[in-house]
């Protein structure tokens, strides 16, 4: 049938229901009845859907544990019932969301997340709308990631940049996407479309590719290819650009507080705008919207997620984005702060969202929405066209179809070899030498090595110490400082530069850190001859003057293994700066422009 056909509302119900049924006794599924026309089957499951079904449709939650059984006291607090199947069984939500850390802490390894995946998978088909569940994550890469080895891990986006090449871009998107289906994830929230124009950015920095509108736009469009078109739509993995109008110029932390960008609309079209029409245009099955406020765009002051002009105004009408909009997680600050937990929902339904994710209050949510539908603020055709487009997604990514995965094949996708080779060769062309004045790299003679610098122990999800990891890969010493050193770590670092022939500095953060900057310096008074990395944003070389600056935009174990290698003179440093770095006392003035970056 052509898509939008009504068919028989009686046997398209008993057909939808029946084919749900099916589901549940099997590991490998494939549904005849709903492979078919996405407007089919997704308006089958939409007319075999009560209100309050639907209203759970809408919203995408956390789930407290690492299997479908599992009791947890926050999931009772939170949705009045004891384990992740029953809050998917009770609530019908529409998606779930995996954390590695307090928020909800999911995530074991591979096998179990799609023990997990599978579990509340068969909780949404047997509950009352029999609808598989979006199963969602931020697996961006770099510092966003929310599954560590053995899983295949990933440079971030920033370092995507300074590499240059769609071709590894859509590569890695493909790795990923297949990893994270063979888990049962069929949705990344990535990839972040926000161009870092400004470099005190406290949210986005190297989630973004570029400071620069074309090359983020280049590999934007190349993530969504690779995501959503390396196969099957069963081996596929939804994507969602963010964060919709733009993050990339915000000074405060959504997290925490409400940005205001005061672009203009020209400036916005012009900077902001392109990597999310590159989106659009690569068939980018989810946009997810902002918490920031741009009077340009919207001079009522409200956050673009609760904007009607920016929401429908700009991204339906204008752009003609008639895929799934989703929000930034509805409990973050900026939203919180300004408005009641029952009432943001309904703003944001107004505003032209379709889905609401990580409500603070789930009951309180759902009940705003219930609430304006019974009151005639929303009516159900407004839910309905929402609901109708989550179902069109879940068809089209073939999670109706088949929404367990075979969790014997989990250990031969995830981490396999070919795609951790395949990584490194993309890692191996995005580090960046910035300067070396001293002449010192590659070094081919380095003696003793000394790595030390910025390591964070509470990292969500495990350590990160890529101190220790370079020194490995180095055949070196590791001394690690932290984020903060306090004069112990310093003079305990000094101390040990007396057997080192090099020193290597790690460094991140230095705009906020005057320890870490106290330890360069001391480092250097030393005089040994230094290596210094900043291993996150490219930005620390502007705050500490050194005679070598290499900048690594990551310090996840790939990016490690990618740094030894150029230092060692076994890689050539072919990755260019992707963003300008400007000066700390004049951002007018620009220490290394886009596109620097020496070779050897």
């Amino acid at each position: 049938m052509p898509e939008g056909h009504p068919g028989s509302r009686s046997t398209t119900r008993r057909a939808f229901a029946a084919s749900c049924a099916g589901l549940l006794g099997a590991t490998l599924l494939a549904v005849p009845a709903l492979a078919s026309e996405a407007g089919v089957s997704a308006e089958s499951a939409l007319r075999g859907m009560s209100l309050e079904q639907k209203i759970g449709q809408l919203f995408v939650v956390s789930v407290y544990g690492k299997s479908a059984g599992e009791a947890n006291e926050n999931n009772q607090e939170m949705y009045g019932v004891a384990t992740p199947a029953e809050v998917v069984r009770k609530h019908h939500v529409g998606g779930v969301i995996y954390f590695n850390n307090d928020d909800a802490d999911n995530v074991d390894g591979p096998a179990q997340l799609a023990r997990l995946s599978n579990g509340l998978q068969r909780a949404a088909l047997s509950s009352g709308a029999h609808v598989p569940l979006i199963v969602s994550i931020d697996q961006e890469g770099g510092q966003t990631t929310r599954i560590s080895a053995p899983a295949t891990e990933y440079p971030s986006s920033m370092a995507l940049g300074a590499g240059r090449s769609a071709e590894d871009a859509k590569k890695l998107a493909q790795i990923n996407g297949r990893e994270l289906r063979a888990m049962g994830i069929n949705q990344n929230f990535a990839p972040v479309a926000d161009v870092n124009s400004n470099p005190l950015n406290p949210v986005i920095g190297t989630r973004s590719f570029s400071s620069r509108p074309g090359l983020s736009s280049e590999l934007v469009a190349a993530e969504v290819h690779g995501y959503q078109d390396a196969g099957r739509r069963t081996e596929t993995v939804s994507t969602s650009a963010k964060h919709f109008p733009g993050h990339g110029d915000a000074a405060t932390d959504s997290h925490t507080g409400l940005p205001i960008i005061n672009r203009t609309e020209a400036d916005w079209r012009e900077i902001d705008l392109p990597p999310f029409q590159a989106a659009i245009a690569e068939g980018a099955d989810s946009i997810m919207s902002a918490h920031i406020a741009m009077p340009s765009l919207d001079p009522s002051g409200a956050p673009a997620t609760l904007s009607k002009p920016i929401m429908t105004g700009l991204l339906r009408e204008e752009l003609g984005y008639n895929g799934v909009v989703v929000t930034d997680a509805l409990r973050m600050d900026a939203i919180r702060k300004l408005y009641p937990d029952a009432e943001a929902p309904v703003l944001a339904i107004e505003a032209g969202v379709d889905q609401m994710l990580l409500p603070p209050d789930f009951g309180a949510a759902v009940k705003g929405v219930s609430d304006a539908v019974h009151s005639g603020r929303l009516t159900e055709d407004r839910i309905d066209q929402s609901v109708l487009r989550i179902l069109k997604l879940k068809f089209k990514r073939g999670i109706l179809a088949k929404p367990l995965v075979d969790e014997r094949a989990v250990g031969k996708i995830v981490g396999s070899k070919a795609h951790r080779d395949t990584i490194a060769k993309i890692s191996a062309k995005t580090t960046t030498v910035l300067r070396d004045d001293a002449g010192l790299l590659p070094l081919k003679k380095p003696g003793k090595v000394l790595v030390t610098g910025w390591t964070k122990a509470d990292f969500p999800g495990y350590p990160a110490d890529p101190v220790t990891s370079l020194a490995g890969a180095l055949h070196g010493t590791a001394v690690p400082t932290g984020e903060n050193p306090a004069q112990a770590d310093v003079d305990k670092a000094v101390a040990a530069t007396k057997g080192a022939d090099t020193v290597v500095v790690l460094a991140n953060g230095l705009r906020t850190s005057p320890a870490q900057v106290s330890l360069l310096k001391s480092i250097q008074a030393t005089g040994k001859p230094v290596v210094a990395v900043s291993i996150q944003e490219p930005y620390d070389p502007a705050f500490a003057d050194a005679a070598t600056w290499v900048a690594t935009y990551d310090w996840r174990d790939v990016s490690m293994s990618t740094l030894a290698g150029v230092l060692r003179g076994k890689l050539s440093p072919t990755g260019k700066l992707p963003v300008d770095l400007p000066a700390a006392d004049d951002p007018a003035k620009i220490l290394y422009p886009f596109g620097h970056g020496l070779r050897w």
